[in-house]
């Protein structure tokens, strides 16, 4: 499962950029606005973060199909290559994922709440679909297998699209679905820390530290010499 992160905000992406294996950062209109300031330079700023070869998702904010196509445009030339175009999986997004698969343009069906929506996304050419995890949930139904369901189509199917889960409130949703083989998770950066966050793991490390110096004084195998 490829992980990415789903934040807009500069410093939580540096620092989980540095210190955990990511490949990239999904971000959308709402996420941007918490930034505060011009979109484009928030992009840019997160493209210069994660470089050139990870990828970044940003999405197209027009409703209709010119402006979709116009908004594309602009987001593939503000960012360059490894950029993904989100467009909302509905009947004018599907319009756009097919017109802008011709030009070569890689594309994701956002805003997933059924696997309908994910079926016909992925037929209109996106590359990734994008189900809610915790929004499905919230509407009562099950997320996590709303999200398994669609990737049982795709698969199924022999689809050139994959899934890319999204909306999460802990890593529990996220381990079932790394478990059931989803290739892509994108997460908020404090979801991301959870993943390890455990006065377990902390109080095991801290023990091998303390028992090491008690037996030669020292906090580290370099300092022996």
């Amino acid at each position: 499962m490829k992980l990415f992160i789903d934040d807009a905000n500069l410093e939580a992406i540096k620092e989980i950029n540095e210190y955990y294996p990511v490949d990239g950062v999904t971000t959308n209109p709402s996420i941007l606005a918490k930034a505060k300031r011009d979109p484009r330079e928030t992009l840019k700023a997160i493209r210069e973060i994660i470089g050139e070869d990870k990828i970044i998702f940003a999405q197209a904010v027009d409703l209709s199909f010119e402006g979709m196509i116009k908004d594309a445009h602009m987001i593939v030339e503000l960012l360059g290559k490894n950029t993904v175009v989100k467009l909302p999986s509905t009947p004018t997004g599907f319009k756009a994922m097919m017109a802008l698969k011709k030009e070569g343009i890689t594309t994701c069906g956002t805003v997933v709440y059924t696997p309908m929506q994910a079926y016909l996304a992925a037929k209109a050419g996106a590359s990734y679909v994008a189900p809610y995890v915790n929004r499905i949930d919230n509407m009562g139904y099950d997320g996590v297998r709303v999200v398994q369901q669609i990737q049982d189509i795709l698969d199924n199917n022999a689809m050139d699209c994959e899934v890319l889960a999204a909306s999460f409130k802990n890593s529990q949703q996220v381990l079932e679905l790394a478990e059931y083989g989803v290739g892509n998770a994108t997460c908020a950066a404090d979801v991301i820390k959870g993943f390890v966050k455990n006065l377990a793991i902390d109080g095991a490390i801290q023990d091998f530290v303390d028992d090491f110096k008690a037996l030669t004084g020292r906090t580290s195998m370099s300092d022996l010499d």
